[in-house]
């Protein structure tokens, strides 16, 4: 009886209950961040937080009943970035012709997931520099973070100064990052969720926190938009569809590999794969950047998570986030700045997959991972490498390593430079 008891507790349906409430109190934090970094594309905040709980929940539903996979999407870390800091803001776009980058981009992911064009970028495009691509976004989402808690500035004489270390807002930055360090790298679940609410707590203390004290329903919530194809005869509405593209098709497709490899189920990454697509192509409609397949989906995957029972389990839960919008909006830059931090430090991780030693591929990938934080620009930090790679891989007598898709798209972005030199 005992024996029979002990099965029933362990079930593979409650496993699969349990490890979703694990994920979502491993990524629920997304609603905060996310929001933040949409606000600073043109979206009001709680907008921002109803389109992050959307996408999630659609995300999530799809992937458990279409893919029975245990993984959970989410509006990716460093792909908001490249949404609010290069599409719209670098290029000029409106939030709403943002939203129709996404619309044109998750359009060209749906392509390349239901056929065989999978298989065939993924070959085409060096590792070195899909790499160095995580890498970039990596440090740029550290210098976001760094600004937005104010421990670094814009400098005058610089590109960045320190802070003054004698603001409030500075000293809780460093405290809430310091709590979130600690929390990570002892594992404790919901580590950014706690590190979030820390953060908050010390900005009430110290006397900095500045919320939304009025309720869920306000004049300006959408909960649908409409993307914007004005924009889509200019040259700088296709140039922020390539590399918005590029980096959905390689980072949902290097996360479920990886994560699948883990569960042991490698035969879901089609359905998986396909999945991400459409989910993606749904953000262009809830009024935010596309979800990705997020890293926690290993947390999901280690606390027995088996089945899409986890991920439908994690996007309900994010369903009942939005009647907690009203405190969410309480928490401040300070408190969600740690966390683009520690995430930008994970992604840079990626740089021990570049082969270093050889210059053919250390320099492009470099330019890479340089160029994305100094100038602000994701595709630009991109277009720098792509350019470089068949130069210097002509140059070093590596010709047969010059793919014709590489040289096609270092033609592009060097066409972009060139339009935007006898644009200015």
């Amino acid at each position: 009886m005992s024996q029979q008891h002990n099965k029933k507790t362990v079930s593979p349906v409650r496993k699969d209950i349990t490890a979703g409430i694990v994920g979502y109190l491993t990524t629920v934090y997304i609603v905060a961040v996310n929001s933040s970094i949409l606000s600073d594309a043109g979206i009001s905040v709680q907008n921002g937080m109803i389109a992050t709980i959307l996408a999630s929940v659609i995300g999530c539903l799809l992937l458990g009943l279409w893919a029975n996979a245990p993984m959970i999407l989410i509006p990716g870390m460093g792909v908001n970035a490249l949404f609010a800091y290069s599409i719209v803001q670098g290029s000029g776009l409106s939030f709403q012709e943002g939203l129709g980058v996404v619309l044109v981009s998750s359009l060209l992911f749906i392509v390349v997931a239901n056929t065989r064009m999978a298989s065939w970028l993924q070959s085409a495009i060096p590792d070195a520099l899909k790499h160095a691509i995580t890498v970039g976004l990596g440090f740029f989402l550290t210098l976001i973070g760094l600004e937005k808690g104010g421990i670094v500035v814009r400098g005058e004489h610089a590109l960045v100064e320190l802070g003054s270390f004698t603001s409030p807002t500075v000293i809780v930055s460093l405290l809430t990052l310091a709590i979130g360090v600690f929390l990570f790298v002892k594992n404790i679940p919901g580590h950014f969720l706690i590190t979030m609410i820390s953060g908050t707590a010390l900005a009430y203390f110290f006397g900095i926190l500045e919320g939304n004290s009025t309720g869920l329903i306000t004049s300006d919530i959408q909960w649908v938009f409409t993307p914007s194809l004005s924009a889509i005869d200019e040259i700088a509405f296709w140039m922020s569809v390539f590399p918005l593209t590029i980096v959905l098709v390689f980072e949902n497709m290097g996360l479920l590999n990886g994560q699948l490899a883990m569960l042991k189920q490698p035969e879901k990454f089609k359905r998986s794969f396909q999945t991400t697509s459409f989910s993606a192509l749904t953000c262009a409609f809830f009024g935010t950047s596309p979800t990705v397949s997020s890293a926690e989906s290993a947390a999901v995957i280690a606390s027995d998570g088996k089945t899409g029972k986890a991920s439908i389990t994690t996007g309900l839960l994010f369903l009942l986030t939005i009647g907690f919008i009203p405190l969410i909006t309480w928490i401040p830059s300070v408190a969600v700045s740690p966390i683009l931090i520690i995430v930008g430090a994970l992604m840079v991780q990626n740089i021990r997959h570049i082969s270093l030693e050889d210059i053919s591929e250390a320099i492009p990938a470099f330019f890479i991972m340089a160029m994305i934080p100094f100038t602000y620009s994701i595709a630009d930090g991109m277009a720098f490498g792509f350019i470089a790679y068949p130069i210097v891989k002509f140059a070093i007598g590596k010709r047969k390593e010059i793919s014709v898709p590489i040289v096609i798209i270092a033609c592009l972005f060097l066409a972009e430079f060139v339009f935007k030199a006898i644009g200015h």
